[in-house]
């Protein structure tokens, strides 16, 4: 349990709230009813941290004030959405109240939440109760006046998640939806994350129910667009300006700034042009964003789909058949084939399997690389495509996020993979030296057997591979695997492990004679 909180602690809650908004993006999407029902609450909470921990990870402070400034001019650089506007502005407060801190006990913090709640709220033209503002004060109000970090951040959380399950008595449109306030969801994660932080990684926050979709309500903003800019080169008298003028074409209007000389601005209107020429005669405009909301709604044809990469069209084949989107990548795809593979699947969040590991460091690259529009993407690793086909059976896409992905990358992980190769050329192994022709068995990669004939060696790598155990065999058949191997592997187990189920599967051309996974 933490006694104050310094530089490394504020870092370790910025990497797990963004964890934590990952793992509920979906959750928030969905429960996102109020102003508009645009769905996008979580991923705009999520791009917005994320934007927040690059800044962080760029600047790299040693001090805890420093920490929070940088994670708030990411915020409001990134801020995606009204509650990327809002979250930017809590950071903010929080920043502001800690500047010159080293650390911070539970006062400190106490002091903290408050700022952040005042500034959250001058943030808004028009604030409404029932929403995250309505969270975020209980949770400076909440806060216990003691110097007991834990304490505060215990008292605090748990404040907000009683307003949280408030909301849909303040605001109609949460009750006839039967769910409680997106933005003030995300605020819980972001709360209880530091709680597990603080106290030794205890959670406070049970689970939102996230209705069907045919239970919610079709809340539709007045307005046509959601208009986002950045703004320098101007003060807050003109800024404050500009938040008058914005309130005359739309609304949800915020201009807010990161307290130095940069501002960002949000609303809602129908004149895209007149809310842009506003700006542009209050300072200089950069960082446009336009989104029509009736497009948004309509941006993904489904929840999720897993990305299978694969050698070849028969192997895909496979993949196909047990639900995946696939990728034929030939030998190693270039990134900008997989982000538009990723956005073909019409997704609002993709898994991939790799099933290789030099196309696992394309994949990652690939997705490192992409902005914050899109899909959300998770990579899974799989280094072979046995490995793939057994994440691929534990998926289930009605599984909470994080607990789907979770189970697909240990069931890859579970599976052991070996394989079959004809050495090509003269080579020094861990287990001696090869000559062209030797039969090549490998277990995760590494030569374990060399033999001269290709039954004995493969039946000698199935035995010690079900040596740790296994309950059921994977064999991937490639065109060069001689049609009598899959067979005899076939009657060995039947007399020597009849336990152990097997699944054979066409795999085309492959590098090796026979691909094999023991789960």
């Amino acid at each position: 349990m933490l006694r104050t909180l310094n530089a490394a602690t504020a870092r370790r809650w910025a990497d797990l709230a963004m964890s934590a908004l990952s793992a509920e993006r979906e959750a928030i999407d969905r429960i996102n009813v109020y102003p508009v029902a645009d769905g996008d609450t979580g991923t705009n909470l999520l791009q917005t941290m994320r934007a927040a921990v690059r800044t962080l990870d760029e600047a790299a402070p040693d001090t805890l004030g420093g920490v929070f400034a940088a994670l708030a001019k990411g915020a409001l650089g990134g801020a995606c959405g009204n509650s990327g506007l809002l979250l930017s502005q809590a950071i903010r407060g929080v920043a502001e109240q800690l500047r010159d801190a080293e650390t911070a006990d539970g006062v400190a913090w106490r002091e903290a939440l408050r700022r952040a709640d005042e500034l959250a709220r001058q943030a808004v033209a028009e604030p409404q109760e029932g929403t995250v503002l309505s969270v975020l004060r209980a949770a400076a109000r909440g806060a216990r006046s003691t110097e007991d970090l834990a304490e505060v951040v215990r008292s605090s959380t748990r404040a907000a998640i009683d307003a949280l399950a408030a909301t849909p008595a303040q605001l109609p449109v949460l009750s006839e939806a039967g769910v409680v306030d997106a933005g003030g969801r995300g605020l819980v994660v972001l709360l209880d994350a530091l709680h597990a932080v603080v106290v030794d990684g205890e959670w406070l926050a049970p689970n939102s129910p996230v209705p069907a979709e045919s239970d919610l309500l079709e809340h539709e903003s007045s307005f046509d667009y959601e208009v986002m800019y950045l703004l320098a080169d101007t003060d807050a008298e003109r800024a404050e300006s500009l938040r008058g003028r914005l309130g005359g074409l739309g609304d949800c209007v915020s201009v807010v700034g990161d307290g130095v000389d940069a501002w960002a601005v949000h609303v809602h209107c129908d004149d895209i042009g007149g809310a842009i020429e506003a700006g542009v005669e209050t300072g200089r405009v950069h960082r446009i964003k336009v989104t029509r909301f009736a497009d948004q709604q309509a941006a993904y044809a489904r929840d999720v789909a897993v990305l299978a990469c694969v050698p070849g069209d028969v192997l895909g084949e496979v993949f196909a058949a047990e639900g995946a989107d696939v990728l034929v990548t030939g030998s190693i795809p270039v990134p900008a084939e997989l982000r538009e593979a990723i956005v073909g699947t019409g997704a609002g969040h993709v898994v991939v399997l790799p099933n290789d590991l030099d196309t696992a460091l394309v994949v990652e690259r690939a997705v490192a690389g992409r902005s914050g529009e899109g899909p959300e993407v998770v990579v899974v690793p799989t280094a072979s495509p046995v490995q793939g086909l057994a994440a691929l059976a534990v998926h289930d896409p009605h599984r909470r996020r994080a607990d789907d992905q979770v189970a697909m990358a240990e069931a890859a992980a579970a599976t052991r993979r070996g394989e079959l190769y004809v050495a090509d050329a003269e080579a020094l192994t861990w287990v001696g030296r090869c000559r062209p022709g030797d039969i090549l068995g490998l277990i995760d990669g590494e030569v374990v057997l060399i033999g001269e004939d290709l039954t004995t060696t493969a039946l000698e790598l199935l035995t010690r591979m079900l040596t740790a155990g296994g309950e059921l065999f994977t064999a991937l058949i490639g065109d060069n695997t001689p049609p009598e191997l899959p067979g005899e592997l076939s009657a060995h187990l039947r007399r020597a492990h009849p336990e152990v189920e097997m699944a054979r599967y066409p795999a085309g051309a492959l590098d090796s004679l026979l691909l094999i996974g023991i789960e």
